[in-house]
């Protein structure tokens, strides 16, 4: 398929085909693939098809080829992710692996833990609580640039924080609340230089970026798969350097695995929590190998045409200048431009229920923004009809 897409990102008959992969009710146009990345039809299949196996003989399921299935799909996901299968497990998202690098953490009350002003609100909150159960001060927050000129600017203004009782910096690899790329391989780098742990929070980069985490060498990496790589929900990773496989916990502590099997590694007490319906970690492949056979390159180079489309549409509406300079370096299938608004809610709720769009628009550092993801069912039409509709609303 790779062969027929590649340099044709702006021929809308070459990708309509793959737009009835998903199931995306009738009707709707979906543009927050961003917050919730619906899976294609043969993802659902194959979580399906694990689910029925489990429900037709959970003994045979769980005892014999439970251990197997989960080794295989997190030995593809580690490949496709840039590392190996005893440095990765799979947890139900990027919150959940969060939680077990701040549990595992084992602060004094004299660490600091930095953040950036541009992370996730769950991820601050799962370092709040961390600090304050260790004693503890707050996680400490870097203003980053806003609007952002450069990458020095970013990286500068990360580590004018950073002080001798600096334990540990998270960074995301591409920001929720602005859709930036920060320059996580060289924050690594330099973060490793002057010996500071690192935690990346990924959820939006697997598959919208190519992805090599070992050549970070970053401690931690915690990403969510349904999101670009369109894996089933309940399905994600948390990657360890082996220089802190010893340290890592799980959240939840159970058999690990199962019957008299001896624990070999910290990977194994991941393997069985509980009785859980593991069919999304399973699935995995499936997702791997549909975006494959599209071609990952041509997967970005098609959403980030769309993306930027949808920025160069916003800005003709608006009059407002994005808070990014443009190109794939600085995003990649979403888009974030700023919206005058009184009330984002009520705009956001009105596209839905008067236009049936679905689409964020949010409060970020005292100004209102709309955040367009883009996926392979989107096309150029969906965005144009955003527009007339966000023009309408906004008259």
């Amino acid at each position: 398929m790779e062969s027929s897409l590649s340099g044709s990102v702006e021929n809308e008959k070459v990708w309509k085909e793959l737009q009835t992969e998903w199931t995306l009710r009738e009707g709707v146009i979906y543009l927050n693939h961003g917050s919730f990345g619906p899976p294609p039809r043969r993802v659902q299949k194959a979580r399906d098809d694990w689910s029925h196996q489990l429900d037709s003989q959970p003994m045979d399921f769980f005892w014999r080829k439970f251990e197997p299935a989960l080794l295989e799909a997190r030995s593809q996901l580690a490949k496709f992710v840039g590392t190996t299968a005893p440095n990765l497990v799979c947890v139900d998202n990027a919150t959940y692996g969060m939680n077990v690098v701040a549990q595992s953490s084992q602060l004094s009350a004299e660490d600091e833990v930095l953040l950036t002003d541009h992370e996730y609100g769950a991820v601050r909150r799962v370092w709040e609580r961390s600090c304050r159960r260790a004693g503890a001060p707050p996680p400490k927050v870097a203003t980053l640039p806003f609007p952002v000129d450069s990458q020095e600017q970013v990286i500068e203004s990360i580590f004018s924080q950073v002080t001798d009782r600096t334990r540990l910096l998270i960074v995301s690899h591409i920001t929720s609340p602005t859709a930036m790329t920060l320059p996580v391989a060289t924050i690594c780098q330099r973060a490793r230089k002057i010996g500071l742990a690192t935690c990346i929070d990924g959820p939006h980069a697997v598959a919208q970026l190519p992805l090599d985490i070992d050549s970070l060498d970053c401690d931690f990496y915690t990403a969510s798969c349904h999101k670009w790589l369109s894996a089933p929900f309940g399905s994600g990773f948390l990657y360890v350097h082996p220089r802190q496989h010893a340290a890592i916990e799980p959240v939840v502590l159970s058999w690990g695995r199962l019957g008299d099997m001896p624990r070999k590694s910290w990977v194994d007490d991941f393997n069985w929590i509980g009785s859980r319906d593991p069919s999304p970690f399973l699935a995995i492949p499936a997702a791997i190998q549909f975006l494959q056979e599209v071609g990952c390159e041509a997967f970005r180079a098609r959403t980030h045409y769309l993306a930027t489309y949808a920025r160069e549409r916003l800005v003709e509406l608006s009059g407002q200048q994005p808070t990014l300079p443009a190109g794939p370096e600085w995003y990649g299938s979403m888009t974030h431009v700023p919206l005058k608004t009184k009330d984002p809610l009520a705009l956001q709720t009105a596209l839905w229920e008067q236009h049936g769009i679905e689409v964020p628009i949010f409060g970020f550092e005292g100004r209102n923004f709309i955040r367009v993801s883009c996926h392979l069912y989107n096309d150029r039409e969906q965005i144009d009809r955003l527009v007339v509709a966000l023009g309408k609303l906004l008259s």
